[in-house]
């Protein structure tokens, strides 16, 4: 193997590295992790000045949000979780940024994101859609 070659095969071998820790690291965070309590407007901080993600709280009955459709409002380039409960198996599709997460009884679905795009997305039930029953339980508007 010529020195052009050897060169070749370690630059595609970083690049692949590279696009591995990129996909790794840029997707949603199922783990929950130990987050600082919320406050009313659904914001948190940290102690050291650095901000939490801001955090909005769903609960959905037989694919219902509890207490009717939600509107959540976030600032863009702020990061956003969304944890939705379930008392029985939904999957849950918030649209504009394309995200589907999977709630349990067991496991809430967490969608953590960078809300990078302002506008209004709607967040759906597709138990909901698939039993005829009206998807939208909530509205994650993006403000500048």
């Amino acid at each position: 193997m010529g020195r052009n070659q050897r060169i070749g095969l370690i630059a595609a071998a970083v690049v692949v590295a590279v696009v591995a820790i990129v996909i790794a690291t840029s997707g949603g965070d199922d783990n929950g992790g130990s987050q600082p309590a919320k406050t009313s407007q659904g914001t948190s901080s940290t102690s050291g000045g650095a901000t939490a993600p801001t955090t909005f709280h769903l609960a959905l009955k037989d694919a219902a949000p509890v207490g009717g459709q939600q509107t959540f409002t976030a600032k863009k380039d702020s990061t956003v979780r969304i944890v939705v409960s379930a008392n029985a198996p939904d999957q849950v599709h918030l649209h504009g940024y394309d995200i589907e997460k999977e709630a349990t009884p067991a496991k809430p679905a967490v969608i953590r994101f960078k809300a990078n795009i302002e506008g209004s997305f709607e967040l759906e039930s597709h138990t909901a859609e698939h039993e005829g029953l009206e998807p939208l339980i909530a509205r994650l508007h993006v403000e500048p």
